[in-house]
């Protein structure tokens, strides 16, 4: 079944901190050995990354708003929207420049925003569809008319570019190979254009109880700061045998809310969480007659930015009758998500 009235996706943007840093590059600038740039290569797969911070020095050149700000300007110049004719922002982060005041309320204030309801969803890599199902769920309602959903993360505040890379364990190397900055912006409208892509589901389902964090993301305050506990802790072989798992429940949910068949599909956005498990995420869902839209291994994992790296691929290729399945999975505390577009 449809939901009424449509929402439409009018335009994504996106937003990189540069230059790339190859593998190569950050293997140099840690001193790691060549053996670690081949294991990143070969078992990550994700051969390039943006950072907001300076290697060199460990100046932060990009806050989060300023990456979401840029975003938030492709999109709208994409969609011939001015800010003023935007009544409704939302925002998905694991990493806001502050707790208060809220990143999205600068965003906005920049952006000449102001007078309309604005959200910021603390989530992890499941936050952009978060951000993307309050925005649907509050343009069906009649209230507003034009939403900007922004998604982005920054893993600059947890990255010492003092550190002695070689001598930390595995589990704290590999996030410096897994994550980059960046971020990215869809305008929606409960108005049709020609370019327009219609939002025909959205899921997100916490699927968390009773289990164990695959991800941890430490907060450090005035009175802990100085404690021994690293600010980034990943399980990352209950990430490797669980994603796959509930990439393809989400995925089957979607197409199920829909009674959309598989082979119906034209493309297919998968979880962005590194080359490698994309790939495993890809083969376990089976859909082979949908093309794959992917970008992690060219950009990092940029953890709620990455949706809207996929949606900027995908948005020029759509033609009448087209359909795509977004499938993501946050491991922190297990999320399952995912949305259905097609293009009217």
């Amino acid at each position: 079944m449809r939901d009424a009235p449509d929402i439409y996706v009018r335009s994504a943007g996106t937003a990189l901190p540069g230059p790339a840093v190859d593998n190569a590059a950050l293997a140099r600038r840690f001193g790691m050995p060549r053996a670690w740039e081949e294991w990143v290569e070969t078992f990550v797969g994700t051969r390039r990354r943006h950072f907001a911070v300076d290697l060199a020095t460990g100046d932060v050149r990009f806050s989060l708003a300023d990456l979401a700000e840029s975003a938030a300007r492709r999109a709208l110049t994409a969609s011939r929207t001015e800010a003023s004719g935007v009544d409704l922002v939302v925002m998905g982060t694991s990493s806001p420049d502050l707790l208060m005041p809220a990143t999205v309320n600068t965003v906005a204030d920049r952006l000449g925003i102001d007078g309309v309801a604005t959200y910021q969803l603390q989530s992890g890599c499941a936050g952009a569809v978060q951000a993307l199902d309050v925005a649907v769920q509050m343009l069906r309602t009649g209230r507003h008319r034009t939403a900007l959903v922004l998604g982005a993360d920054s893993c600059a505040k947890h990255l010492d570019v003092t550190m002695d890379a070689a001598r930390l364990p595995p589990a704290e190397q590999i996030n410096g190979a897994l994550f980059g900055d960046g971020a990215g912006a869809l305008v929606l409208s409960t108005e049709a254009s020609a370019q327009a892509v219609a939002v025909r589901h959205v899921h997100n389902r916490l699927v968390g109880l009773g289990r164990e964090p695959g991800q941890v993301i430490d907060w450090y305050g005035r009175a802990d700061r100085d404690r021994e506990r690293p600010p980034v802790a990943e399980d990352y072989k209950a990430i490797e045998e669980s994603v796959p798992v509930l990439a393809a429940e989400a995925a089957r949910a979607v197409l199920g809310a829909l009674d959309w068949k598989e082979t119906e599909l034209d493309y297919l956005l998968p979880p962005q969480l590194s080359g490698r498990m994309t790939d495993r995420i890809v083969a376990h869902l089976g859909l082979d007659g949908a093309h794959e839209v992917s970008c992690i291994r060219d950009t990092g994992n940029t953890g709620n930015a990455l949706p809207f790296f996929q949606l900027e691929q995908l948005l020029p290729r759509m033609v009448t009758g087209d359909r795509a399945l977004a499938v993501a999975v946050e491991s922190s505390k297990w999320i399952q998500a995912g949305f259905a577009l097609e293009k009217v």
